[in-house]
């Protein structure tokens, strides 16, 4: 399925719609449908329950989208963050110039100098794609959205990422948390950046959603991670700087990774792992994910070593997840930019250090893009979303079988009763053959049928989405059994 066909499905189901489209929308701009909004929410959630609720050793912010601009110059994002861009002579069309020799020549140029970038345009004869015009000089463009603030018009910048007023909050939020290293603090809302050339749906748009954990640790104790065996016997197929120089991805446990060399820590390895084992909770396949290490060229400004985790998308490997080890530069650039000291008290040496931090950024568009492409199926005699029963915007769905002999009013009773407890919809529009396929093709795993021996005996009959089997069970029983079947009991292995 081409990212094209996922792009037009989710508009015309109501999952994803192009932003403003009555105008004509705004290229690299989305917004999120009825269903959409549900599954993204749904996604939000998962990843806040299981990485920072259930952990005692990270606690969340909200940070504000807009703040002062002397984060952004410490940060370095006003010197650094930008991305290739060269013009078209002819047409004046602009393009992101490493993307653009990657999609004309198949070479990855990621990290090398516009200089570089420039003189292969020029010695590959490379021409605009849209009008065949000359190519000018590829210049940095710098990625983030500028604002104004105030009457007086101070310049100020819409966060390119989360990050970073977790750091300039680093002593505030560890102060009245009280907790010790290693810990993390973890960020969920919007970010903004000014991409060249938004492409692929979800893949790279403008505005975004990003979750990402700073994960602080003693500088000497990168090693000493207690919960490395939580993910130290779980396979994961592997992309390092040497794989890619000369071989294929290998396949290896995260133990057999450290053990080897392949990962710079423990820390660093344990969150990798972390997140693998998370997407396939989420249902992506774990075949369809690989760890690809950053070139030496690649590396950000900040960054010692980065992985990301990698999807198949049936466009090929793309990026759904980052995790960094920024070291200390961060702490490091706001307390010589601010004049405030951002360090840890350590009780045990009586020192006051700078930690590591290890930085897991997921994007919550590109996760939500591959859950889409995972679960999506045709079938001979339907199209089907597979997605898991704690993702799908609608976990039931309740039908009376016609439009008489009190059905309809006993459907509702029931909707009425388990919508307090479970994200539900009610249907009693056309057969309810057709019925059952469109709650398939939105990714409703069970649907409750009410027919006529409802009345006599009080038993409706519960449908499963994936097997399309069926089974007759008692009303009372609907909230226990559906409870089950989200926390994952099998649905064949209902009485």
């Amino acid at each position: 399925m081409s990212i094209e066909e996922i792009a037009a499905f989710a508009k015309r189901k109501g999952f994803v719609f192009p932003s403003g489209e009555i105008y004509g929308s705004l290229s690299g701009f989305w917004d999120y449908g009825p269903l959409g909004t549900e599954l993204k929410r749904n996604i939000e959630r998962e990843l806040w329950d299981f990485f920072v609720r259930s952990r005692e050793d990270i606690v969340g912010i909200d940070g504000s989208i807009v703040t002062h601009p002397s984060v952004w110059k410490a940060s370095g994002h006003l010197d650094s963050f930008t991305d290739p861009l060269v013009r078209c002579k002819k047409c004046g069309k602009r393009y992101r110039a490493d993307k653009l020799i990657e999609d004309e020549l198949g070479l990855r140029v990621d990290g090398i100098s516009p200089g570089k970038m420039e003189r292969m345009i020029r010695n590959r004869s490379l021409k605009c794609p849209e009008c065949s015009g000359d190519l000018g000089s590829v210049r940095a463009f710098n990625l983030m959205f500028s604002t104004e603030v105030g009457p007086t018009g101070t310049r100020a910048y819409l966060r390119p990422e989360t990050a970073q007023l977790i750091f300039t909050n680093f002593e505030l939020v560890q102060r009245v948390s009280r907790k010790k290293l290693p810990f993390g603090i973890a960020q969920l809302g919007k970010a903004f950046r000014n991409e060249i050339s938004p492409r692929n749906f979800l893949m790279r748009s403008r505005e975004f959603t990003q979750f990402e954990i700073e994960f602080f640790v003693h500088p000497e104790k990168m090693d000493e991670c207690p919960c490395f065996g939580e993910v130290e016997s779980l396979p994961v197929w592997v992309f390092s700087r040497r794989h890619q120089k000369g071989g294929e991805p290998e396949r290896m446990t995260v133990g057999e990774a450290v053990d080897s060399g392949v990962f710079g820590s423990r820390w660093h390895a344990y969150w990798l792992g972390k997140f693998c084992e998370f997407f396939t909770r989420l249902g992506l396949d774990p075949d369809k994910l690989r760890l690809r290490q950053h070139l030496e060229e690649e590396l950000s400004h900040y960054a010692e070593d980065t992985w990301d985790i990698e999807y198949r998308f049936p466009f090929g490997w793309r990026e759904i997840h980052g995790c960094a080890n920024r070291t200390d530069f961060d702490l490091k650039r706001h307390s010589e930019v601010s004049g405030k000291e951002l360090a840890y008290f350590d009780q045990e040496s009586g020192k006051r250090i700078v930690p590591y931090v290890i930085e897991p950024s997921q994007g919550v568009d590109r996760l939500f893009l591959a859950i889409l492409f995972e679960a999506y199926a045709r079938e001979k005699e339907r199209t089907v979303l597979r997605l898991k029963p704690f993702l799908a915007p609608y976990v039931l769905a309740v039908f009376p079988l016609v439009k008489r002999d009190g059905l309809p009013e006993k459907a509702r009773e029931i909707f009425s009763e388990l919508s307090v407890c479970f994200p539900c919809f009610y249907d009693e529009s056309g057969s309810i053959g057709r019925r059952y396929r469109r709650m398939d093709e939105i990714g409703t795993p069970f649907c409750v049928t009410v027919d006529g021996e409802t009345l006599e005996n009080g038993t409706v009959t519960l449908r499963d989405r994936d097997s399309m089997e069926q089974k007759r069970v008692r009303i009372g029983d609907l909230k226990k059994i559906l409870s089950e079947l989200i926390r994952g009991k099998s649905f064949s292995a209902l009485p």
